[in-house]
């Protein structure tokens, strides 16, 4: 960042306008204006005016603040990493979701795969309350896929009538 930018970004923190900082210097907003964008550069005089005046060392107007920047640069690599993190949680969503969905095709199984995944579910996925739903009507399917079997088996609900004619 250059001098006008920090200029104009100190300026900007302590609330001030280019009018006030011109009439504390007691020169003209063009002044100002200038030097925030870079045309002319303060004096010497005018700098460590400036400096007091929005409360930073001239170092942090002249170079910028070295020990600001690292920090950002820090904050930077942690929200990328946080960011690449959260994109395999997104991904195991999907991937419950499709498992879900697959032990619908295999009934008897889905029984046992279904409180599997809502336990490996998270509120970190993106389709956390879907995989609930998915696999509560899973279950609810096997269920009754799984009494249709053992009902042929054993033949329940079945009625014989007997013609006595």
């Amino acid at each position: 960042m250059d001098l006008g930018k920090r200029l104009k970004k100190s300026r900007m923190n302590m609330g001030f306008s280019q009018g006030n900082v011109a009439d504390h210097l007691a020169i003209s907003r063009q002044s100002i204006s200038k030097w925030e964008n870079g045309n002319s550069y303060p004096d010497l005089d005018n700098l460590v005016k400036l400096s007091e005046y929005y409360d930073v060392s001239i170092d942090e107007l002249l170079k910028g603040n070295q020990e600001l920047k690292n920090k950002t640069n820090i904050k930077e690599s942690e929200i990328e990493n946080n960011s690449q993190s959260d994109v395999t949680i997104k991904d195991e969503g999907l991937i419950l979701l499709v498992l879900t969905f697959l032990s619908f095709l295999t009934a008897p199984l889905g029984l046992v795969i279904s409180p599997i995944l809502i336990n490996r579910n998270k509120k970190t996925n993106t389709t956390y309350k879907l995989i609930y739903l998915a696999c509560v009507c899973c279950i609810a399917f096997n269920l009754f896929i799984v009494y249709g079997f053992l009902g042929d088996i054993f033949g329940w609900g079945t009625t014989t009538v007997e013609y006595l004619g």
